[in-house]
């Protein structure tokens, strides 16, 4: 058997632990008649498994008869690249064909069997229409959004295919910032309004189950690996894949398991971080008692300078504020990381 855990980005790991809450929050309401919510936005630091969810999002509704899915990019145009999958995906384009032909409205002539568009609005708006027809609903899939012009002009078309009632759902992964600069553009304030599922730690006791399980390790050190990881998602891949190269040995493999948290996540973390934002967390880890008081007094802080850095370093889930007046890293080993870049 070959390495069960992986260190690619991207790449849908052999090993997951399932986000079981999360999941059935989102499946409940989209398959809810009728839907409770048609619009997720997942956020989460980088390598917290958001990619995972939604691909666990879209297998699950793969399996329902009625549903169609589609995974788009923002690399990409994303309505022409809507329309031009639901038309020339064998398929997809069956199903339209079913539902009555295909309307020369929003269409050019065929190339080479493929379907030309011309208007992917309204292209998209004539398979809704089929769709519908047939007790069809569409999940379309976007990974990492971030605020480019392609985004925002989905955005907008999505936003009038829900209020005339189309079968359409979205789901969304993306960073707090790149979220957070999407919803703050103009005629694109309906976001607020869209339920955001934050992923938190991964439950420690099903990693160590896992740990046990796929590794030649005992319990108890699977417990000790899984509180290294302190939940993190990447962390548990990065972990679990150094301790299997070397025989189950966890702490021949820490070196190796910080060096890539650091190189593969903290250091561009770090880098998209403010000067006053980087100072925040050295006083967190300088705290002994982590106590908000301490933390003001170690960098002469007011308040009403300390809150808003706060406040932004916790929605980016880079730190843990759940504890009233106290503050701490969220992510395993960060604290040597943040005292190095200040040593």
């Amino acid at each position: 058997m070959g390495n069960p855990y992986t260190i690619t980005f991207g790449k849908e790991p052999s090993q997951s632990i399932p986000r079981f809450t999360e999941t059935n929050e989102i499946l409940d309401a989209f398959l809810n008649d009728p839907p409770n919510q048609q619009t997720f936005l997942i956020t989460g630091v980088r390598g917290s498994g958001k990619t995972v969810l939604m691909t666990e999002i879209r297998k699950k509704l793969q399996e329902e008869p009625d549903w169609i899915t589609v995974e788009l990019s923002t690399s990409q145009d994303l309505l022409l690249t809507l329309a031009q999958t639901l038309y020339n995906d064998n398929r997809l384009s069956k199903l339209l064909k079913q539902g009555g032909g295909i309307s020369v409205l929003g269409f050019g002539v065929q190339l080479n069997s493929a379907i030309e568009i011309q208007n992917p609005t309204l292209a998209i708006k004539s398979a809704m229409d089929k769709y519908a027809k047939q007790h069809k609903k569409l999940l379309i899939c976007i990974d990492e959004v971030i605020s480019n012009d392609t985004m925002k002009e989905f955005s907008s078309i999505y936003q009038i295919l829900l209020r005339e009632d189309y079968p359409i759902y979205l789901v969304m992964t993306g960073l707090y910032d790149n979220i957070n600069d999407l919803r703050n553009e103009k005629n694109l304030t309906f976001l607020y309004r869209v339920p955001e599922v934050r992923l938190r730690g991964l439950n420690l006791s099903t990693i160590a189950a896992n740990y046990a399980q796929n590794l030649p390790v005992s319990e108890s050190v699977a417990k000790e690996m899984a509180a290294l990881t302190k939940g993190y998602s990447f962390a548990f891949q990065v972990l679990g894949y150094f301790t299997y190269r070397y025989n189950g040995d966890h702490k021949a493999a820490l070196p190796e398991y910080r060096q890539y948290l650091e190189d593969y996540v903290y250091e561009k973390i770090w880098s998209e971080l403010s000067a006053e934002d980087k100072k925040l967390l050295r006083a967190i880890v300088s705290s002994e008692s982590g106590k908000a008081k301490e933390i003001k007094e170690f960098l002469g802080w007011s308040n009403e300078k300390y809150a808003p850095y706060r406040d932004r370093l916790i929605k980016k889930m880079i730190v843990d504020g759940t504890e009233y007046g106290h503050l701490k890293l969220t992510l395993p080993l960060m604290e040597d990381f943040v005292q190095m870049r200040f040593a």
